[in-house]
């Protein structure tokens, strides 16, 4: 029988984890110890490295917790993967996660790994491999491959954008479609930008910018262009969509809250044989003019009843931009009448 790399002692007043191997404990520390400096503050825990030890003092709780992410943070490490600041929050906010159900599953779409009690889910892409950080995000991930059409809807921050984009460039990858198509509304941020000059392309392109970042973070800026040219990646306003029948395609309309209700059902009405569609909105950021409706509010309150079309909502607790991100959002809700 394998001997366990991992065992507790049990002491007081704290609870010692050893480790057999002292290198990758050194990067389950962190540098400076920063990851161990990351759960002492999240946990309010106090955490003491002593030579291949690790001793926790606090609160029984959160002495259980820091205990189930340093193990599950240490198996990560066995397996061969890396430990970064993103992995310490994604442990931090999804403790011993119930496992999915394999029906929930994407097969080969989506890799799956036990870690401690939980089962992980990856998106692989070309260039990095992409895991949920939330619970929220993780449904929302696997219903991304579960439905044919599925809406995210939250604050800003939370991921909706970057793990569909994601999802669109595994599934390309996989051939379980042949292209992948984003698209926004060209609607300005409450600003009046006037006249643009330069093409077409030229004019649209400071508004499709964000989803630009998230192929390049997935595929590289090189194959980014290759495959534009190949017409098998689209980067369009919302308004081009209009007379298409979207096959075997990836198609994530962003910024939905953005779309009149007529552009929403133009979009939603492009959906064709073997494509899948991702809307991903904001209620809380809407840029129409004063009395136009919001198409993702309507598409809301009409599709919510229909089977096989997923809705999964995030809040201030699924921003993963930054800390201070959360707070903004906080402080603005609690501000609105």
């Amino acid at each position: 029988m394998k001997e366990r790399c991992l065992t507790t002692i049990a002491t007081q007043p704290e609870t010692v984890l050893e480790f057999s191997d002292n290198f990758l404990l050194i990067d389950l520390c962190g540098e400076h110890d920063r990851h161990l400096a990351t759960i002492e503050e999240r946990l309010d825990v106090q955490i003491l490295r002593r030579g291949n030890r690790l001793g926790i003092i606090g609160e029984d709780e959160s002495v259980r917790l820091a205990e189930g992410v340093l193990r599950a943070l240490y198996e990560r490490l066995e397996s061969g993967r890396t430990v970064e600041p993103a992995d310490v929050d994604r442990e931090l906010r999804m403790p011993a996660v119930a496992a999915t159900a394999p029906e929930a599953q994407g097969g080969d779409q989506i890799a799956l790994f036990k870690g401690g009690e939980a089962e992980r889910i990856e998106i692989k892409t070309r260039r990095k491999m992409v895991e949920p950080r939330t619970a929220a995000q993780k449904a929302y991930v696997q219903s991304l491959y579960k439905s044919e059409l599925a809406f995210g809807i939250g604050p800003a921050g939370t991921g909706k954008t970057y793990l569909a984009v994601a999802a669109g460039v595994n599934m390309f990858m996989q051939g379980h479609v042949d292209r992948i198509i984003l698209c926004r509304p060209a609607v300005e941020a409450g600003e009046r930008l006037g006249f643009l000059p330069g093409t077409q392309e030229e004019k649209v392109d400071p508004y499709m910018q964000p989803l630009y970042d998230a192929l390049n973070d997935f595929l590289g800026a090189r194959d980014v262009a290759k495959l534009r040219e190949q017409k098998m990646i689209e980067i369009a306003p919302l308004a081009f969509m209009r007379g298409r029948t979207l096959a075997r395609a990836f198609v994530v309309l962003d910024e939905a809250q953005n779309a009149t209700t007529m552009q929403m059902k133009m979009f939603l009405t492009r959906l064709g044989e073997g494509s899948r569609m991702v809307v991903t909105g904001d209620r809380s950021q809407v840029d129409l003019p004063r009395g136009v409706a919001s198409g993702l509010h309507d598409a809301e309150r009409l599709l919510k009843g229909i089977p096989k079309i997923a809705f999964n909502y995030f809040t201030s607790k699924d921003v993963v931009r930054h800390p201070l991100v959360a707070a903004i959002i906080d402080a603005y809700e609690a501000d609105t009448p």
